[in-house]
């Protein structure tokens, strides 16, 4: 069952968390913008979290939620879903992986424009937990799955970066959330360079229609329009005013995509604008993560 995928120790005892419970607020994230921190131990596929250390906890990471999550908003309206047959689903855990090359930089995916759920969306290689399934065996499959991208053994390091709430859709003002996610952001530094990676890449078109690398400088000016706490601003001199990415065909051959700075700073639009190409706020935010790693 679902719901028993994602446990939480309050007060001393295992909870699962249901659909409409915001998982930062049960954390007793409170006032501000976060990001909070959390224990956490995962287990063939079950996430247990915790405020506070707890026997079999081998991590302590941050935690965040957009400043405009829904479920933040609804812990405050739990009346409006009374009508609504959600109460009996859980949260679904779900893995991305940053990938990141020999000479820094790291991969992100656009979702094609088919997808029902965020198309158009740029995001890491990522998705479902499977039951049993261990974090790293969930992330290097969808990374197998979405880019046809194995990694050679012992070529590779992974970190844990942090977890990040999600719904959809993002807003209540796009409506009601039909998706509850918690996803766990995962670093895996490959010890290939971004030329013999992306020699092997071979995307599946039934998810993904466009790929690019990303190095720390447009990686900072990106991760500081995350939805919420910064507007896009001037952009440094030392910036491109555009991006260059590979595009995939309608033929299943690939060609050169530009991709304008603006469009990669574009925030969540208010209003709902499914198939509005822009980077995800979770992505943002561990694209944060990401810069801080590398920073140590």
């Amino acid at each position: 069952m679902a719901a028993a995928r994602l446990l939480l120790r309050l007060a001393g005892r295992l909870e699962s968390v249901s659909f409409t419970q915001s998982v930062c607020g049960l954390l007793g994230a409170g006032q501000g913008p976060g990001p909070w921190h959390t224990h956490c131990s995962l287990e063939r596929g079950q996430l247990v979290l915790s405020r506070n250390p707890f026997p079999g906890a081998s991590e302590r990471l941050p935690i965040q939620r957009p400043l405009f999550c829904p479920f933040a908003a609804l812990d405050q309206q739990p009346e409006v879903y009374k009508t609504e047959p959600l109460t009996n689903r859980g949260v679904d855990l779900g893995v991305a992986v940053i990938l990141q090359s020999s000479d820094q930089t790291v991969l992100l995916t656009r979702r094609t424009c088919t997808l029902r759920i965020s198309p158009n969306l740029w995001v890491p290689p990522g998705g479902h937990m499977e039951p049993d399934e261990e974090i790293l065996e969930c992330g290097f499959r969808e990374l197998s799955e979405e880019c046809g991208l194995q990694l050679p053994k012992n070529q590779f390091s992974c970190v844990l970066l942090g977890l990040w709430e999600s719904a959809y859709p993002p807003r209540l003002s796009w409506g009601l959330p039909k998706y509850h996610h918690l996803i766990l952001y995962v670093l895996v530094i490959s010890e290939e360079s971004q030329e013999q990676l992306q020699a092997r890449i071979q995307v599946n078109p039934n998810e993904v229609n466009a790929f690019m690398w990303l190095g720390p400088d447009v990686v900072a000016a990106v991760a500081a329009t995350e939805d919420g706490t910064k507007t896009p601003g001037l952009f440094s001199q030392d910036l491109p005013l555009s991006v260059c990415a590979t595009e995939l065909r309608d033929d299943g051959g690939t060609q050169p995509l530009v991709l304008p700075m603006p469009t990669l700073t574009q925030t969540t639009p208010t209003t709902a604008e499914e198939d509005k190409e822009r980077i995800s706020a979770g992505t943002k935010f561990a694209l944060q993560l990401w810069l801080q790693h590398l920073g140590r």
